[in-house]
């Protein structure tokens, strides 16, 4: 038997040299996508202030055929650099400058702060295990720390809201609210209540889960009298409640959202709280101080506490870097 031949050189295949990552050019705009219960946004690491960001820029990036796509843009900036920060915001080393998807400038997210600590964390400007991150955003610090997750599976966040406030005060629960709105689709005009979570929103109850899905939200509700900084409007619908494994009760609700300069959202962070501050204050002293939150994205924990302040809990994911052609976005 003829032993086998040893290849010879020739038929030796060389290796393959790797291929050169290609160098980062002008017009690449690196970006990462990320949501919270399905409320999404594209984040932008700016940390030196460099980006003109436009609400022409936003828009496009927001884009969901043509750009990212997205319910809105997250800039992380030094806080020393942003010139409207508020005072109460200059203690925070890292901005969220939040933007909606048509440009606006917004005061606060509640699902974006918890996808923007765990970008922080990502970019290696936060450990957890050290501490908390303060946030400053244009509705004041929000500071942000890791929590078990209630449903699903993590990271989720926590996220210190700041305080709840009822513009109309008390006296608008005995009237059901201190607002009618329409909504397209629902046949009755309803009462809404107003609550202020650093930023504006009209929570509608319905009776049945039936008359939620009945809602078209494509079209924006119609409050009166009309908001002078426009409004996001929750529609919700209890659910009962539960008592959790620490013996604690706990509320649940069923939200859905349209927020102002988006349209209807997969999920709100201050709408989730918003909705859970109503649906408590009407129901009295006896109601939950903890709701469980299920949105179309998701579920959220909103923790309302005596002195008048709430916590917001749930998941932030990352899912892509991308690095966007500007030029291609705006040709």
């Amino acid at each position: 038997m003829t032993a086998p031949t040893a290849p010879t050189s020739a038929t030796t295949a060389a290796p393959t040299p790797a291929t050169p990552a290609p160098e980062p050019r002008a017009g690449l705009l690196a970006v990462t996508k990320g949501h919270g219960t399905q409320n999404d946004f594209v984040l932008v690491d700016d940390r030196s202030g460099d980006l003109d960001l436009t609400p022409g820029l936003v828009q496009l990036l927001c884009d969901r055929r043509a750009g990212v796509g997205g319910d809105g843009v997250i800039r992380l900036v030094a806080t020393v650099l942003v010139p409207d920060a508020p005072d109460d915001a200059r203690s925070s080393t890292w901005f969220m400058d939040y933007r909606n998807a048509d440009g606006s400038t917004a005061q606060m997210c509640g699902n974006g702060v918890r996808v923007f600590a765990r970008y922080a964390q990502r970019l290696g400007l936060w450990d957890p295990t050290a501490g908390p991150l303060v946030v400053g955003t244009r509705a004041g610090v929000r500071t942000v720390t890791t929590t078990t997750p209630d449903v699903g599976h993590g990271p989720w966040f926590s996220v210190g809201m700041g305080t709840v406030l009822l513009p109309a005060g008390t006296a608008a629960l005995a009237d059901g609210g201190d607002a009618q709105v329409d909504v397209t689709g629902l046949t009755v005009t309803r009462p809404g209540l107003s609550v202020d979570v650093g930023n504006p929103h009209t929570v509608v109850v319905l009776a049945q889960e039936a008359d939620l899905e009945r809602a078209d939200l494509t079209v924006a509700p119609d409050v009166r009298p009309v908001p002078v900084d426009g409004t996001n409007v929750e529609l919700v619908v209890p659910l009962g409640e539960q008592v959790s494994a620490d013996g604690t009760v706990v509320g649940r609700l069923r939200m859905r959202v349209h927020e102002r300069g988006v349209g209807e959202t997969r999920s709100c962070g201050t709408g989730a709280v918003a909705a859970a501050a109503a649906v408590r204050a009407w129901g009295g002293a006896q109601a939950p101080g903890v709701w469980l939150v299920d949105v179309p994205g998701g579920t959220v924990r909103v923790t309302l506490r005596p002195d008048g302040h709430a916590e917001l809990a749930g998941p932030a994911v990352l899912v892509a870097d991308v690095r966007v052609d500007v030029d291609a976005l705006t040709a």
